[in-house]
């Protein structure tokens, strides 16, 4: 009886991972949240609780509990991708709410050009990451880059139409991060490619 105690406390127990995939989560949440916030940007409705709770709480939470979950399955890329963004939109929510509270001044354009423009800076490198990844992450953080430069360029240059292009782009970004997240739903309960990811 001892020696096989002593046997057990050698042999290394192997546990697989069995925790779910986060990525469908930070993703649709990425997506969702940047259509509604570009809709607006495009020109259909205002800014209004609706897209700040959304940030607040699909796009910004729901993403930082994605990049708990990569940093658990030891994906850096996911960790700082779904943490750094589900920030962002928090980061932005507060930059929105925080004057209108009385706690801190309203950012200026110039301001806001900046933050966003170093929020392009920031995508460029994942999206050179994801050039070893499949087509839909690709396209996902190849117009998310673009989508955070038009966006510092419409604030900087005082210009609306570069906004309201930039709101275009925008949609077309989260609906391409949606279905990225969904697609992936899709093939693991089917077991096979339902919605293709290139």
């Amino acid at each position: 009886m001892t020696d096989l105690t002593l046997a057990s406390r050698d042999t290394p127990i192997q546990i697989g991972d069995t925790t779910a995939n986060p990525a469908p989560l930070g993703l649709v949440g990425f997506g969702m949240t940047t259509v509604l916030l570009n809709l607006h940007n495009a020109g259909y409705f205002g800014l209004g609780s609706m897209i700040l709770a959304m940030g607040l709480c699909y796009g910004g939470i729901a993403q930082v509990i994605a990049g708990v979950m990569e940093w658990k399955k030891g994906n850096n890329f996911g960790t700082t991708a779904f943490t750094s963004y589900g920030l962002f939109w928090i980061s932005l929510v507060l930059l929105l709410l925080l004057p209108k509270a009385g706690i801190a001044t309203a950012t200026d354009v110039t301001g806001m050009g900046a933050f966003l423009a170093m929020w392009g800076v920031f995508s460029l490198p994942l999206f050179v990451a994801t050039l070893r990844m499949n087509l839909a992450l690709r396209f996902v953080f190849a117009t998310v880059t673009v989508l955070f430069f038009l966006l510092a360029a419409g604030d900087l240059f005082g210009n609306p139409a570069i906004t309201v292009l930039a709101g275009y782009e925008g949609i077309v970004c989260g609906l391409a991060a949606m279905y990225t997240g969904l697609a992936q739903v899709l093939n693991s309960i089917y077991e096979r490619t339902i919605a293709p990811l290139g």
